[in-house]
């Protein structure tokens, strides 16, 4: 019976990913014929994953990814084009570790984990900075790592806040080696929906495979 539940709760996760996916290119405008966009919802449903491949670098995320190299198995997120949707179909929230375009190298990614979301109030131990509330659609993400300095941890500290648009995934695998895997801790709320992804789509081969140089 559980494994039923789960493969219901994968299959709803995917058909709405694929319907996401196609609203993102007929707002972009790739799709504008309307039998097109029904092809791209049973192809994306059909042959589409949820997850992809990612490799780590640095140690930003130790001890919670404590490889410099590790494979990640990333949850895709695709970004809805109406607010309304996007609050209905929320998928980020505090505690997510989620990798994100570089706010200061838009070719480059960064995984870090959320510390906060919209409404939050920031403050800051430097007397010198005003204390600030986050946007909508707003997230401020830091390092796990605590042995790293501030300048050296490349966050929020850094750059700011980043916006749900530059959030690419969700990262709920890691893989240093075959002896040493396991899922990344996430917030409660996207716990039940990451792991029948994971029931599905994990192959510790295919991550073992991609680890090799």
């Amino acid at each position: 019976m559980g494994s039923i539940k789960i493969l219901i709760n994968y299959f709803s996760q995917k058909l709405t990913s694929s319907i996401c996916l196609t609203m993102q290119k007929s707002f972009s405008g790739e799709l504008t014929e309307t039998r097109y966009a029904y092809y791209s919802i049973w192809k994306n449903f059909i042959q589409g994953r949820l997850t992809y491949v990612y490799r780590n670098e640095g140690p930003e995320m130790a001890p919670s990814i404590p490889g410099q190299r590790e494979m990640l198995l990333v949850r895709r997120l695709p970004f809805l084009p109406y607010a309304d949707l996007r609050q209905k179909f929320k998928r980020v929230f505090v505690g997510d570790v989620v990798v994100f375009k570089n706010p200061l190298d838009p070719d480059r990614h960064l995984v870090r984990r959320v510390a906060a979301d919209g409404g939050y109030e920031m403050a800051s131990t430097d007397e010198k900075d005003e204390p600030f509330i986050l946007g909508d659609e707003e997230f401020w993400v830091l390092s796990d790592n605590t042995d790293l300095k501030k300048g050296e941890a490349g966050d929020s500290r850094a750059f700011g806040p980043i916006t749900l648009k530059d959030i690419i995934g969700r990262v709920i695998y890691r893989m240093q080696s075959a002896e040493d895997h396991g899922p990344v801790h996430n917030s409660e709320e996207s716990k039940v929906d990451d792991e029948a992804v994971l029931t599905v789509e994990l192959d510790i081969d295919e991550m073992a495979k991609s680890s090799k140089p």
